[in-house]
């Protein structure tokens, strides 16, 4: 059986045949783009919110522990023989283009121990506080014959932060129940700024 040539017809109709598949695949490819990009755009979207209400949620367990320690860290000051008897939150002071913000001041007439919250402790978070406590006195002059003490609370304080905090001279206050305890040994000395 011989075969005929094509004639310019049937390669006319073959060519329009392999354009027109050609179209829809392209078609079908720029559908699928689009979607792939409107999927990543709501996974990145989902990813957002999701990383907003896990920062809402570390926030509020942050106010948590900074609550806990309210009623209870002017006792366990005084139990380690540091004579404080007033709490101050939120205490803040700008001074010459540069801020302060602690999150509990502890003071009786001369000491105060300004204490910094986080659900979660890190040694970053360490890290900041002895540079606040750097400029504390600086900052907030009415204290400034003070000795200023720092200290660390947390709800989950990793023990290599815990040493760390201690390393740097500060009380270590974990949660313990319903409650908070200083986890440094009895004899600590902590460094005074």
């Amino acid at each position: 059986m011989t075969q005929a040539n094509p004639t310019l017809d049937d390669v006319w109709r073959l060519f329009q045949e392999t354009d027109r598949k050609f179209q829809e695949a392209e078609r079908k490819f720029q559908e699928t783009e689009r979607l792939m990009k409107e999927s990543a755009d709501e996974t990145n979207r989902q990813i957002k919110q999701l990383s907003k209400n896990l920062g809402d949620i570390g926030n509020r367990l942050g106010e948590f522990v900074e609550h806990m320690v309210l009623p209870t860290v002017v006792q366990l000051f005084q139990a380690r023989g540091i004579e404080v008897h007033e709490v101050h939150s939120d205490v803040s002071a700008r001074r010459d283009g540069e801020g302060i913000q602690v999150d509990r001041l502890v003071v009786n007439d001369d000491v105060l121990i300004a204490v910094e919250c986080k659900s979660k402790m890190s040694q970053d978070f360490v890290d900041q506080h002895v540079e606040r406590m750097g400029k504390l006195k600086r900052m907030l002059t009415a204290y400034r014959h003070h000795q200023a003490f720092g200290a660390v609370a947390a709800m989950v304080m990793p023990t290599d932060v815990i040493d760390y905090a201690q390393n740097q001279g500060f009380y270590v206050l974990v949660q313990s129940g319903e409650t908070l305890t200083i986890r440094n040994d009895p004899s600590f000395s902590a460094t005074a700024w």
